[in-house]
């Protein structure tokens, strides 16, 4: 079962594109299209496996024909790093004992 977290998500309001660096309101949490991230058939990836994107760098990752299947790849592990570290430098996320 896939980890689903709306309040996670909804972090990506009111943040820049951690690619381009648009702040156009256009910002959502952008699911990993990769198996290992829980995405299947019908089925999104884990909410922890997202990146802030903008419409432009989001529907260029999943719709766009100017990467390639290794760039798409690079694409969405470097933006998920970003995302997380956004999330940990503005202390979005805490850990709990």
């Amino acid at each position: 079962m896939n980890y689903r977290n709306r309040k996670l998500l909804d972090l990506a309001r009111g943040q820049q594109c951690v690619m381009c660096g648009a702040d156009d309101g256009t910002i959502v949490s952008a699911h990993s299209n990769l198996s290992e991230h829980g995405k299947g058939m019908g089925i999104k990836a884990d909410d922890s496996m997202v990146a802030w994107l903008c419409h432009r760098c989001h529907s260029n990752l999943d719709q766009g024909s100017e990467m390639s299947r290794a760039e798409r790849r690079d694409f969405t592990l470097t933006a998920i790093c970003k995302t997380h570290q956004a999330m940990w430098r503005n202390e979005m996320i805490e850990v709990k004992k």
